[in-house]
C-alpha cells in the first residue's frame, strides 16, 4: 500500500496547476490537504489525517523547481494561426506491410489538388490524419491493417511560431495550460520546428480559437 506521501506526490504531479501552485506558494496547503482527504481515504483504505497531508505536500513543494524565480514562456509572435475543417483521425497498428500503406497513400494523394494528410509513425500505432476528400483513399489503401480507433469531424488549428520557440523551454506547456484552463480538450497535438498543431472536436474549436488567439496578440 502507498504512503501518504506517495500518494500525495502522485496527485501533485498529474496537475500541473497544483505543481505551479505550489512552487510559486500560491496554495493555501491546509485548505488543499482538507480537498485531498477524501481521495487519499479512497485510494489508501484508511483514515487519513490532514496535518499528515500538510506535512507531505510541504515536502512535495520543497523538491518542486522554484518557479518564482524563473522566466515565464512567451509565445514568440508571429500573427500566424490557421485552421482546418472537417478532418479524420485513423489509428493503426504497427505491421510489417504498413509501410508499403504509407507509400502507396503519398502516391495516390499526390495529384489531388488541396488534400490534407498527415502520417505520424510511432512504435506500436500508426496515426493518420485527413481531409474527408481523402478519407476514401486511405480506407483503400490501409483496408489489410488493424484499425484501432477513428474519430470524425475533428478540427484542427495550426501556430506558426518563430523558429526560436525550439529553443523556448516551457512554450508547448504554456500553451496547453492555457487550453486547460479553458477546459478545452485537445484530442491530438502534432508538432514540427516551426509549426503546433492542435486537433480538436468540433465544439472544442471556437474555445481553443480565443486562447491561441490572445497568446499571439
Amino acid at each position: 500500500m502507498p504512503s501518504i506521501s506517495t500518494s500525495v506526490e502522485r496527485i501533485v504531479m498529474e496537475s500541473s496547476f497544483l505543481m505551479e501552485g505550489l512552487s510559486r506558494n500560491l496554495i493555501n496547503l491546509s485548505e488543499l490537504a482538507r480537498q485531498l482527504q477524501p481521495q487519499l481515504e479512497s485510494d489508501m483504505w484508511r483514515p487519513v489525517g490532514q496535518a499528515a497531508v500538510v506535512m507531505a505536500l510541504r515536502r512535495v513543494a520543497e523538491r518542486l523547481p522554484d518557479a518564482a524565480n524563473q522566466p515565464a514562456a512567451v509565445v514568440p509572435r508571429t500573427g500566424e494561426l490557421t485552421t482546418r475543417t472537417e478532418l479524420t483521425e485513423y489509428t493503426f497498428r504497427h505491421s510489417d506491410s504498413i509501410g508499403e500503406c504509407h507509400r502507396q497513400l503519398l502516391d495516390r494523394t499526390a495529384a489531388m489538388e488541396g488534400a490534407f494528410v498527415t502520417v505520424t509513425r510511432g512504435v506500436n500505432e500508426v496515426m493518420v490524419i485527413c481531409g474527408r476528400s481523402v478519407t476514401a483513399v486511405v480506407e483503400q489503401v490501409f483496408a489489410g491493417e488493424r484499425l484501432l480507433t477513428r474519430q470524425d469531424n475533428l478540427n484542427a488549428l495550426t501556430m506558426h511560431l518563430d523558429p526560436s520557440c525550439s529553443r523556448t523551454s516551457g512554450l508547448h506547456h504554456t500553451l496547453l495550460k492555457q487550453l486547460a484552463w479553458e477546459k478545452v480538450e485537445v484530442v491530438n497535438m502534432i508538432c514540427t520546428y516551426t509549426e503546433m498543431t492542435i486537433l480538436l472536436e468540433q465544439n472544442q474549436t471556437g474555445a481553443a480559437f480565443n486562447v491561441m488567439s490572445r497568446a499571439l496578440a
